[in-house]
């Protein structure tokens, strides 16, 4: 059924066209035809070479309108802060207990933060957290001092973003319920981010080519001069 659907939207659509950010909106909300309420995905080809230490492109944003995602987070701190991190909105909190959990259950939470004095107990779970892109990092400010703003942003709908070997991002800018107008701000925004920051060291064209899809739907060439 979900294939026959897949290739009625294809069937109706110019895949060598490109089109608006808002046009795109509009054809996968006409096109959402199932049950739940699908994200809205975004996909970047850069012209960078992400093999080059000085062409790697990572970094934070907030999206003005939120990700429609319920985010579990969890904070790494010391037996004294625990009561107070839990009051800023963590879902998780702990130090010593929380890592053990970690290294006998594995990951349980979308996001974790902690204060600078915990990293030496999280290295112990590196390996864990590392290759699922959840290990705290102050350049992405989730190591810090201020836990209450660091868990108010990613709870806010703060989105990471961080380049893959072969130059493409993927981010999840939004649900397919958002109005039409919200979601186009999210990707501007997100799309601006992203363009600031181009390293220094790319060359060329930065942003190749993008694509807007829906969960289950098809992936739509965006017209970049429509948001850049």
């Amino acid at each position: 059924m979900a294939n026959k659907r897949l290739k009625k939207m294809y069937s109706e659509i110019d895949l060598k066209k490109s089109y608006s950010v808002l046009d795109s909106i509009k054809i996968l909300k006409e096109n959402s035809k199932v049950k739940f309420d699908e994200t809205v995905e975004i996909s970047i080809n850069l012209g960078v070479d992400p093999k080059q230490s000085d062409q790697m492109v990572r970094g934070v944003v907030g999206l003005p309108n939120g990700t429609g995602k319920s985010v579990v987070v969890a904070a790494f701190v010391r037996e004294d802060k625990i009561e107070e991190v839990k009051s800023f909105g963590a879902d998780i909190v702990g130090a010593e207990d929380l890592v053990a959990k970690i290294e006998s259950e594995g990951v349980f939470f979308d996001k974790c933060v902690a204060t600078p004095d915990m990293m030496p107990l999280i290295s112990k779970i590196a390996k864990i957290l590392g290759p699922r892109g959840l290990m705290p990092n102050p350049k992405l400010g989730t190591v810090t001092v201020n836990l209450k703003d660091a868990i108010k942003n990613i709870k806010a709908g703060q989105v990471e973003f961080k380049v893959e070997k072969a130059g493409i991002i993927h981010a999840g800018v939004g649900k397919i319920s958002f109005d039409e107008n919200k979601l186009e701000e999210n990707i501007k925004v997100f799309l601006d981010a992203l363009y600031k920051a181009k390293p220094a060291a790319s060359k060329g064209v930065y942003f190749l080519n993008a694509y807007l899809s829906s969960t289950m739907g098809v992936g739509l060439k965006l017209d970049l001069s429509s948001v850049i």
